[in-house]
């Protein structure tokens, strides 16, 4: 079966795309296809702690990304460059991540079949 990989690039409130890119990747899951979650540029702040989405009359759905080990999502990829361009470091986000730099990620990606960016 064909290894899906899902990339998050965009910041989680205001847009679609990170609950979208979220929900595809727990369904692809469901239905047993191997898949891994990146999280490049913007799509760092999708996993930072401390988020109040309802002041801004957002809907929450970042803490389903802790769900993402029960459906056997566990290679959770994090660019360390996006997360240092931005102040952040990985204690900074909700669940544990693996962080690689830009060229450990590109690799990482080029190892799987079907890609799609949020």
């Amino acid at each position: 079966m064909k290894q899906l990989a899902i990339v998050f690039t965009q910041m989680p409130h205001g847009r679609t795309g990170g609950r979208e890119a979220l929900d595809l990747a727990l369904l692809s899951a469901s239905y047993d296809i191997p898949t891994q979650c990146f999280f490049v540029g913007d799509g760092v702040y999708q996993l930072l702690t401390g988020q109040e989405p309802g002041q801004i009359e957002s809907r929450d759905y970042i803490a389903t990304f802790k769900a993402l080990p029960m459906y056997d999502i566990e290679q959770i990829w994090v660019c360390q460059e996006s997360l240092q361009q931005r102040g952040l470091v990985a204690d900074d986000l909700m669940m544990p991540v693996n962080v690689l730099t830009r060229q450990q990620l590109t690799q990482q990606l080029n190892g799987t079949e079907q890609v799609l960016t949020f």
